[in-house]
């Protein structure tokens, strides 16, 4: 095929199905040399919008997250620039720091293999979208191991029972993870998650937490909800209560204390905002009759202290057993 023919093929033949034909020609016009399958693949990601919205989400979600909390980088205007303060780095203290860097990512890529890929590699089978579509509906946009929405964590569909180990490419072993989830299971766990979708819609009759007064309701996310405390022991004494009906604290799944815990920390920074007098707080948990419990469906308290609602505060939850707190 001639140059003629060549443009002829570009601008009146080529049908195309995607963008695929013309990247790889371009790909190979760029190149004195035979062009690999590769080499043409990073250019086909040159142009994959889903590829780059995955990832910054996943650099906002993660390694933006925690290396802020450690004060390691910052925002600025629309990006990220190291938090040096007024410090500023050598060319050669950069080449130690990246070296660094490369030594990290070789180290963590001994250790995990490909593994860490598995989730995002294109040489598998990937899930036609209608049955992805399916398999989020049906776990109604929530990761079915740690109850997160995809509106706050991007949702991947996973075989439950890892094609290295023999698994189908079927709705029945495909369950919805969001990717931290997904990452954390990798591909030697046949766990199915979608059991305990189950379990946390378990709700007992005639339970008052497990269908609660509405309008005491103060904040809830999938797994646990606030309500207001019936008989405050101070002003702002509200419950944090999981959904499902279980009796006690040591009963949970861990995505159901994790739910609880985060909005104890949400509305202790509410109840800060609102109310100048509190100074502290009271967080706890009763366990079974011995413990005071009275009501079998597992809740926290979260108590608001202010200074001189008692005598003397030292203590605090140590006065459960008279005459045991001071020390």
């Amino acid at each position: 095929m001639d140059y003629e023919a060549l443009k002829r093929y570009l601008t009146k033949q080529m049908s195309m199905a995607h963008i695929y034909q013309p990247v790889m020609i371009k790909a190979i016009l760029k190149s004195s040399k035979p062009v690999t399958a590769e080499a043409i693949a990073k250019n086909i990601l040159e142009h994959d919008l889903s590829q780059i919205e995955y990832y910054e989400k996943v650099t906002k979600q993660m390694p933006a997250k925690y290396l802020k909390k450690h004060g390691v980088v910052k925002q600025q205007s629309d990006g990220y620039v190291l938090d040096l303060g007024n410090a500023a780095l050598t060319k050669q203290q950069k080449k130690t720091l990246m070296a660094l860097c490369d030594a990290k990512v070789a180290e963590y890529k001994a250790k995990r293999g490909m593994g860490i890929w598995e989730h995002r590699r294109r040489g598998r089978t990937p899930v036609p979208r209608s049955d992805g579509f399916k398999v989020l509906s049906r776990a109604g946009f929530h990761c079915q191991l740690c109850g997160i929405s995809a509106d706050e964590r991007h949702l991947e569909v996973d075989h439950i029972i890892p094609k290295n180990l023999g698994g189908a490419d079927t709705l029945d072993n495909y369950q919805a993870l969001c990717y931290r989830c997904n990452s954390s299971k990798r591909d030697t766990d046949k766990t199915d998650f979608r059991e305990w979708q189950v379990l946390h819609k378990h709700r007992e009759p005639g339970c008052f937490f497990c269908k609660p007064d509405k309008g005491r309701i103060l904040a809830e996310s999938e797994l646990a909800y606030i309500l207001k405390d019936g008989f405050p022991v101070t002003e702002g004494h509200a419950l944090i209560i999981p959904k499902r009906h279980v009796a006690s604290l040591f009963d949970l799944f861990d995505p159901e204390v994790k739910a609880c815990m985060r909005l104890i920390k949400e509305h202790k920074v509410k109840i800060e905002k609102a109310d100048k007098s509190v100074e502290g707080f009271n967080v706890g948990v009763n366990v079974n009759e011995a413990g005071g419990q009275t009501i079998f469906h597992c809740h926290w308290h979260l108590i608001p202290r202010r200074k001189g609602d008692v005598p003397n505060p030292r203590g605090g939850v140590r006065h459960i057993i008279p005459g045991k707190g001071s020390y």
